[in-house]
C-alpha cells in the first residue's frame, strides 16, 4: 500500500502501470487545512483455508518488483509512505493451527529497498 496526503491514486496507477485492488482518493479532495490520507493498494484474494503468508507476500512482490524504481519516484514526488500489510482473522478453535506469519528474503530485501514498513493486524473470530 502507498499512503499519503493530498494525492490522486489515479496518478499513481498511471505512473506505475499497475492496476490497484483498491484506492481511496479522499486526500485528493481535502483542503490543506484538514489533511486526509489517500491510499493506493494492491492485495491478494481473501484466503479462507490454510494461509501461507510467505507465498501471499511473494505473490505481491513479484507483481510490483518490476516497478521498483517507479515506486521510489512516486514515493519521493508525492511524499508517500510504502507499507505491506497482513490482515488475519484467526479462528479460536484450538484444534486449528495458527498460520506462520513471516516474510521471505526476497520480500524483506524489496521492502528495505523501497523504505517500506510492515504492518500485521489480526483478530480472533469464532467459527461460524
Amino acid at each position: 500500500m502507498l499512503a499519503g496526503y493530498h494525492f490522486d491514486p489515479e496518478d499513481i496507477t498511471r505512473r506505475l502501470g499497475i492496476e490497484p485492488t483498491t484506492v481511496d482518493a479522499s486526500g485528493a479532495r481535502s483542503g490543506l487545512d484538514k489533511p486526509v490520507l489517500s491510499s493506493w493498494e494492491l492485495s491478494t484474494d481473501t484466503v479462507t483455508d490454510d494461509v501461507d503468508v510467505y507465498a501471499l507476500t511473494d505473490t505481491i512482490i513479484k507483481q510490483i518488483e518490476p516497478a521498483k524504481e517507479k515506486i521510489l519516484e512516486v514515493c519521493k514526488s508525492h511524499n508517500l509512505s510504502p507499507r505491506i500489510g497482513v490482515n488475519l482473522v484467526l479462528s479460536v478453535d484450538k484444534s486449528e493451527a495458527s498460520p506462520e506469519v513471516g516474510f521471505g528474503a526476497r520480500t524483506i530485501r524489496f521492502l528495505a529497498d523501497i523504505g517500506a514498513f510492515i504492518n500485521v493486524d489480526y483478530r480472533l473470530s469464532e467459527r461460524a
